[in-house]
């Protein structure tokens, strides 16, 4: 890590970065103490430093060879972790929510300021320089082959018009308004979803055992994967910065996986890819979960299906004495239930729970992804140790 504070102009800048080994960058700016969200000139000069003084320090010390093209802003900043703050006496704003700098000079002053140190830091310190060239060496290659891993795709999918993955059981409804797209766990209970659904507006897209964790791959190895390329394809959208929600084929994407601990991973690992790849889903409200019922209580000729453990045992109380004839069967997975049972419980507008996936704090989301999904064992491992006393029902 290294850390500069110098005064230019009666201008206050502060900056201080360390490289990791995690694939995104995580920047935060402040200007006379207001964390800047949208950044603005003192972000742009810090980002425009940091690219300059690792492309000239790789030339200079022949790790980035004459025939290589120069690193991209997005190769010296992949997995970097930065904080810059300055103090103005007058600082201009780009509205009056005071989210984004607007100051010309501070991106002089501060590209000025983080280039001479960083370029120092380099020098002194070169078996970290030659890390993060070896990593800025890695993002570019990556980016390299996702570049004609994502131009692939598209150019597959035009021509073939924008065919549909062979697995998907799409509905005849095309407003993506009153559409809604199932992604079920396994071929089973997505034999079963496929038949109970309403084929008119609900689509079903089964996937075959867990999906890539989207938190430890770089792209060209995620868009490489059948089940991640399935999912794209089915949605429409796009990926990353060619995502347009405007292209999106349905209104509701609800997961739907059994309920143990295998189909928790699941859903935790679909939601890991929504939130890194497709944040825009999550943020306007398109991403569900499903709620299948847990139990389902038989007594005489009536069946109640219920979504909790509270729910079966206020059902019990209420039986009574009759509690003891009632026959209790418990859903471990969504191919035990009928065609007719998946709709009744989990699939019918009229019946259903269905939890909505929102996103209250970015950053928290942000680090907690990182922590549960992340190459750092430390971190989950106090996470889950913390947590351990919490545990009820526990699957194994």
């Amino acid at each position: 890590m290294f850390y500069v504070e110098k005064e230019i102009e009666n201008i206050g800048i502060e900056a201080a970065v360390q490289y990791t080994d995690a694939y995104s960058e995580s920047v935060y700016s402040f200007a006379n103490t207001i964390n800047t969200i949208d950044g603005g000139t003192h972000l742009t000069g810090l980002r425009a430093a940091i690219t300059r003084v690792i492309n000239d320090y790789a030339r200079r010390t022949n790790l980035l060879k004459d025939a290589d093209p120069n690193f991209t802003g997005d190769d010296t900043r992949e997995g970097m972790t930065a904080i810059v703050s300055i103090k103005h006496p007058d600082p201009q704003f780009e509205s009056q929510t005071k989210v984004k700098l607007m100051n010309p000079e501070v991106q002089t002053y501060v590209q000025q300021v983080v280039g001479e140190a960083f370029n120092q830091f380099l020098e002194e310190n070169p078996s970290a320089g030659k890390s993060i060239i070896s990593k800025c060496l890695t993002s570019a290659r990556a980016r390299d082959a996702a570049k004609k891993a994502r131009d692939l795709v598209i150019r597959k999918s035009a021509l073939e018009s924008m065919t549909l993955p062979g697995k998907l059981a799409d509905c005849s409804e095309r407003d993506s308004s009153k559409t809604e797209m199932y992604i079920v766990e396994g071929d089973s209970a997505g034999g079963s979803a496929k038949q109970g659904r309403d084929r008119h507006f609900q689509a079903i897209l089964p996937l075959r055992g867990k999906i890539l964790n989207t938190e430890r791959a770089r792209l060209d190895k995620i868009l490489s994967n059948e089940e991640i390329k399935a999912m794209i394809s089915a949605l429409g959208t796009g990926i990353g910065d060619n995502f347009d929600l405007k292209t999106l084929r349905y209104g509701r994407v609800i997961i739907m996986t059994d309920a143990d601990v295998d189909g928790s991973h699941i859903r935790t690992l679909l939601l890991t890819f929504f939130f890194r790849y497709m944040p825009e889903l999550i943020e306007q409200g398109h991403v569900f979960i499903a709620q299948p019922p847990l139990y389902k209580i038989s007594h005489k000729n009536s069946h109640h299906y219920v979504y909790s453990d509270d729910e079966k045992d206020k059902m019990l109380k209420e039986l009574g004495n009759q509690a003891e004839k009632a026959t209790i069967q418990r859903y471990k997975g969504l191919g035990e239930m009928n065609p007719t049972q998946l709709w009744e419980t989990t699939m019918n507008p009229e019946n259903r729970t269905l939890l909505q996936v929102a996103i209250e704090d970015a950053a928290a989301a942000d680090h907690t992804f990182d922590m549960l999904m992340g190459s750092e064992v430390p971190p989950r491992t106090r996470f889950i140790t913390t947590h351990a006393h919490a545990v009820r029902n526990l699957d194994i």
